[in-house]
């Protein structure tokens, strides 16, 4: 079972600084990638905390989001107004007003231009969170968005083999219009050879010769082979363990399908086999999107 890079997961805890709020957000990416967003007073463990989450994400972009309201916060996100501030904005317009003559009077819009009034509880130095509530809050949240990246996985894995049925469709009527080939040519170098010689008979032997020839040329069992191959190999990755990262060989796989596609396309000369190699390009493409999302 394959998991999805997309997910999202959060962990709320009480402590003793106040509400501990984290949140794990996760897209699609060649590695694993950690941005962090923390109070200050809680940055020093961001080296931990990337070790907390490679334990249960190990390939995606990893957003995390820490925030800590202090206690008595009044649910405003640990935000609190500066008194201070907010008086001396208001000394700094009336000079304004009783120097230069300016007329009106500051509203709420006016102070909230300056965001400077607000600052946040978390900032002060007396809040503490020990390592082992940071760590649980983190580890839980990371718990949550592996699950749903798990979920995902399930959609995508349906997608991906429904994809992979279409393919192997294609490439059954691509071996059964083959040998139709060599057939239609055979008939068609006789009709060719008799018209270009007034009637004379034409040789057997040169015509089964040049067959023989355009048989090499065109073969593709080899292609089919592969490909097929590939499509088992690709079913087995599918159905491996969650925990072992399959994307980057999946990738790989559907570089290879897409070398094979067109290989088996520039040996067609059938338009049954062209319209077949333009359906599987299109499946192949789309396993290309859908991978590109699976750890």
């Amino acid at each position: 079972m394959i998991r999805s890079m997309t997910g999202f997961g959060e962990a709320e805890r009480q402590t003793p600084a106040g509400t501990l709020r984290v949140e794990v957000r996760t897209v699609n990416h060649r590695h694993l990638s950690t941005n962090f967003r923390t109070p200050g007073s809680l940055a020093k463990w961001e080296p931990q905390m990337r070790d907390w989450l490679r334990a249960h994400l190990s390939r995606g972009a990893v957003n995390l989001s820490v925030r800590l309201e202090a206690p008595g916060a009044a649910g405003v996100a640990g935000l609190r107004l500066d008194e201070e501030r907010v008086a001396a904005y208001l000394a700094l317009f009336r000079q304004i007003w009783e120097r230069f003559g300016v007329g009106g009077e500051p509203d709420l819009a006016t102070l909230l231009r300056f965001p400077d009034i607000l600052v946040r509880d978390d900032e002060g130095a007396a809040i503490e969170v020990s390592g082992e509530e940071l760590q649980a809050a983190v580890e839980e949240a990371a718990r949550a968005n592996a699950s749903m990246r798990e979920l995902e996985g399930r959609r995508l894995q349906e997608d991906l083999e429904g994809r992979l049925a279409a393919i192997d469709a294609a490439l059954d009527a691509v071996a059964r219009h083959a040998p139709e080939r060599l057939t239609a040519e055979r008939d068609r170098l006789r009709e060719a050879v008799r018209e270009l010689s007034g009637g004379v008979g034409v040789s057997e032997e040169r015509l089964a010769q040049e067959i023989a020839y355009l048989a090499e040329r065109w073969d593709i069992n080899e292609e089919l082979v592969r490909f097929r191959a590939h499509n088992g190999l690709f079913r087995e990755l599918l159905a491996a363990n969650p925990e072992e990262p399959v994307g980057k060989r999946l990738s790989f796989l559907v570089q290879e399908m897409h070398r094979e596609a067109n290989t088996i396309g520039s040996k067609a000369n059938h338009a049954g086999i062209a319209h077949r190699v333009v359906a599987i390009k299109e499946e192949v493409e789309r396993l290309r999107e859908q991978v590109e999302n699976v750890e």
